[in-house]
């Protein structure tokens, strides 16, 4: 653990790094103030003196706004992680009662976990512990590491290949994938083979510049082009996709249980065996203790399992 300069830190004023806060969040000294219950000249006064401890302005006006120096945007990060565990420690207790709780539960998950998660979480969660809330934000590769390090959310769930230092981490479930497509328009039915796969045009999900998406540059990896007509970011507009244009939409399998029916789809697993990345949660290792998150954690594997994705072979028949 790295060592406290408790000498220096005792001659600075820690309530300074709440005000800071407030005010990256709000970006106005009157709305910082509101935020804080305290009236608009001593956030005034707190802003100055932070401004001479610091040697930076902070935050200057630009045209009707006020904007963050770099100093200040390089600062917000740190100071948010710092005062995150702050609160997560005086908060901690030895019991977690879920039929009592009243708290938010933030999560980060990606659009799969979105669709299949998160109904499912919710409605264990309304039974079991009437009282949480949950605050789901989208993650992708790029940002999920900074959102668990600035305390932005509580865990991380999706697919994330590799474990940063200072983050837990387990493994939910291995990836797989389906085809999903309208019989009418493709002539296909399920199961589909490989070359019938290979000879259709395609729907992916990409939240890159790359058309090819995640499937199309995993296959390109194996010497294989596929034909994509259409690439986006989200599950729902590529089964909407399939539903109403002669494409074959890739997406998780538990998603194509779910969703394809609703979308009058048909489905099989995909022909081609390829190797995605698992389905992990992660959080900050300064959070492993808060009796919360133990709980819900242990509720998001319960709601996992029930998902069984086996049923995909059933499904396709």
């Amino acid at each position: 653990m790295d060592n406290i300069d408790h000498f220096n830190l005792r001659s600075f004023d820690l309530n300074l790094m709440i005000a800071f806060d407030a005010m990256m969040q709000e970006m106005s000294v009157t709305k910082a103030a509101e935020k804080l219950r305290i009236g608009q000249s001593a956030m005034s006064h707190n802003l100055s003196t932070l401004r001479m401890l610091l040697a930076d302005e902070l935050f200057v006006r630009v045209g009707q706004k006020m904007q963050p120096t770099a100093k200040a945007r390089a600062l917000a990060g740190p100071v948010r992680t710092a005062l995150s565990q702050a609160q997560n420690a005086l908060q901690a207790t030895d019991c977690f009662d879920p039929a009592k709780a009243e708290r938010v539960f933030r999560l980060g998950v990606t659009g799969e976990m979105e669709m299949i998660l998160l109904p499912e979480l919710v409605r264990h969660l309304q039974r079991e512990a009437p009282g949480t809330k949950i605050l789901s934000r989208s993650i992708t590769t790029d940002t999920v590491d900074t959102m668990i390090n600035n305390g932005e959310i509580d865990l991380a769930i999706g697919c994330k290949t590799q474990l940063q230092t200072g983050h837990h981490g387990e493994l939910l479930f291995n990836s797989e994938v389906a085809c999903c497509f309208n019989p009418e328009l493709t002539g296909l039915s399920a199961p589909i083979t490989r070359a019938q796969y290979l000879a259709s045009r395609h729907a992916v999900l990409s939240q890159t510049e790359n058309v090819a998406g995640c499937v199309g540059a995993a296959l390109q990896g194996l010497g294989i082009d596929l034909n994509v007509v259409m690439a986006a970011p989200d599950f729902m507009p590529l089964l909407a996709a399939a539903r109403n244009a002669p494409v074959v939409a890739t997406v998780p399998c538990r998603i194509a249980i779910q969703y394809a029916p609703l979308f009058g789809l048909s489905f099989c697993p995909m022909p081609i065996d390829i190797g995605f990345p698992p389905v992990t949660m992660n959080w900050a290792v300064w959070t492993d203790k808060d009796v919360g998150l133990v709980w819900l954690r242990d509720q998001i594997r319960g709601v996992i399992d029930s998902i069984d994705p086996n049923r995909i072979v059933l499904a396709a028949e």
